[in-house]
């Protein structure tokens, strides 16, 4: 029996089979090769296609099955991770109205300002856990204001995964989760917010049919089917954002324990069972994938999400940058032999829109102290990975103001934890030590799918192979510190800019 795992990212779309009696993966493909596009009309927008979306899914699925690992009949449930808190809206005849309006856009910060306040504080903090900021419901709203035609043809909204799910099965289903995402989820009644719905003029019936996470979206339609080269009418029986099944895959389910990536933006995410909300919205609370879900109970598990925007796709920019002669190895090789602190060079990775954890404030990326006679392309990479170490320091800092105090944190060796220079410069500057898992987004996402269909009983049963493979400590952590507050003012210079 096999599971298809579909991950929808920023840069790629990765998929995986996993056999689910060993849950090892035994196929894994990306597509594209090079990072796909973000469209950006305007300063701190961010768009992408999703019909781009469903192409390179089916591109990716079957350079997958070229592999001949594995034969596509036997796969029997297909589980779908995607990047958070974009907005797609389609017509009756599920057509696309216009290009989703991704999770890095900025342009709905004011409105989501101005909710705040209208909604009130005491709301805002107690039932949706969150201030609306520019996630997917102020983004809507953004639409309905400065794009009247095309709102009025709306039938349903959706986030990333749901729109693939509605592609593979032609059926429009969503989660409680994706709603606490767009910030549509009141916590506190367990249903769809009122008062968000009402303050923007939102219709209930744009909203999709609300499923359990971990059950049947809809069955895969026989022209799909053919098409993909896989049975009909097996189901899509699992969907959450990638970081909640990032914390899934490395099995990051209980209270304290926390998960990391570093993608196109950088993640911590820590779990907790109970109702946090940061004063400033810096860090956000979303039903983690477990959450009062039917077959676990009316358990409370939240993820506290920390984000960074620019991580990932700052590395992949100075590598465009500096000629893209180099690999990501080779980069990594050349930094690892100048010193800590890069001689002096800074950087600040805050180039990819607006930060919630800087209180949605854009400074841009800052490249500092720079030396011409000194600094070469070598410090350069080593500067970038030490500044995304620092970022992730500070944001850690406003996760321990909330209460969370992670004493070791899970990772994917994936991105930019494929480095020895970040990693170890990510251990330093946090003082936290990292495991590492074999685990990504697209595998999890197959375990996720044998979760919802059944294969497994408890997600214990569906982990039970899992081991870390690797284990690394601080060794510097005093001489990162020093570092990181000399970091950290040239930051808190911007910021009072």
């Amino acid at each position: 029996m096999l599971l298809l795992g579909i991950d929808i990212g920023t840069s790629f779309i990765k998929v995986a089979v996993v056999d689910a009696a060993t849950q090892h993966c035994i196929a894994t493909a990306q597509y594209p090769e090079t990072e796909s596009p973000i469209t950006s009309l305007q300063s701190g927008w961010a768009e992408q296609s999703p019909e781009l979306w469903w192409q390179l899914t089916v591109m990716a699925i079957r350079k997958l099955n070229d592999t001949k690992n594995f034969n596509p009949k036997d796969i029997t449930a297909i589980g779908i991770s995607y990047q958070m808190h974009g907005l797609v809206i389609v017509d009756k005849q599920q057509k696309v109205l216009r290009d989703s309006i991704i999770w890095c856009d900025s342009r709905a910060v004011t409105i989501g300002e101005i909710a705040f306040n209208a909604i009130g504080e005491n709301t805002c903090s107690s039932c949706l856990l969150n201030s609306p900021g520019n996630f997917t419901a102020s983004k809507l709203s953004w639409v309905k204001n400065n794009e009247p035609e095309i709102y009025k043809k709306i039938d349903k909204i959706m986030l990333p995964g749901d729109f693939i799910s509605m592609k593979l099965t032609g059926e429009i289903t969503t989660t409680s989760s994706a709603l606490s995402e767009a910030i549509l989820f009141d916590f506190k009644k367990n249903k769809i917010s009122s008062d968000v719905m009402n303050h923007f003029g939102f219709d209930n019936s744009i909203i999709p049919d609300v499923q359990p996470l971990f059950s049947s979206h809809g069955k895969l339609l026989p022209a799909i089917a053919k098409q993909l080269s896989l049975k009909e009418n097996i189901s899509v029986t699992y969907k959450a954002g990638d970081q909640l099944n990032n914390a899934l895959s490395l099995h990051v389910l209980d209270p304290g324990e926390v998960a990391a990536t570093a993608g196109t933006s950088g993640v911590i995410y820590a779990v907790t069972d109970q109702l946090l909300h940061d004063t400033y919205s810096r860090v956000n609370a979303f039903a983690h994938v477990n959450h009062k879900a039917e077959w676990f109970g009316d358990e409370v598990r939240l993820g506290i999400l920390l984000c960074i925007n620019g991580t990932g796709i700052m590395n992949s920019w100075i590598k465009k940058i500096c000629g893209d002669n180099f690999t990501y190895q080779e980069m990594d090789e050349m930094a690892s032999k100048i010193n800590p602190g890069s001689d002096g060079l800074f950087v600040l990775p805050f180039g990819n829109g607006a930060e919630r954890m800087l209180q949605n404030k854009i400074i841009g990326a800052q490249i500092c102290n720079v030396d011409l006679n000194k600094h070469s392309k070598a410090h350069i990479f080593r500067a970038v990975q030490e500044g995304v170490a620092f970022a992730f320091r500070y944001g850690l800092d406003i996760m321990k103001e909330n209460g969370l105090h992670p004493k070791i944190i899970r990772a994917g060796k994936a991105n930019l934890f494929f480095s020895n220079v970040f990693i170890q410069s990510f251990v330093n500057a946090s003082g936290i030590s990292v495991e590492l898992y074999n685990n990504d987004g697209s595998t999890g996402a197959a375990l996720g799918a044998g979760i919802g269909a059944g294969v497994y009983k408890n997600f214990n049963e569906a982990f039970a192979q899992f081991k870390p493979i690797k284990k690394i400590e601080p060794d510097n952590a005093q001489l990162y510190d020093a570092l990181y507050f000399n970091w950290k003012k040239l930051l808190e210079r911007y910021l009072n800019t």
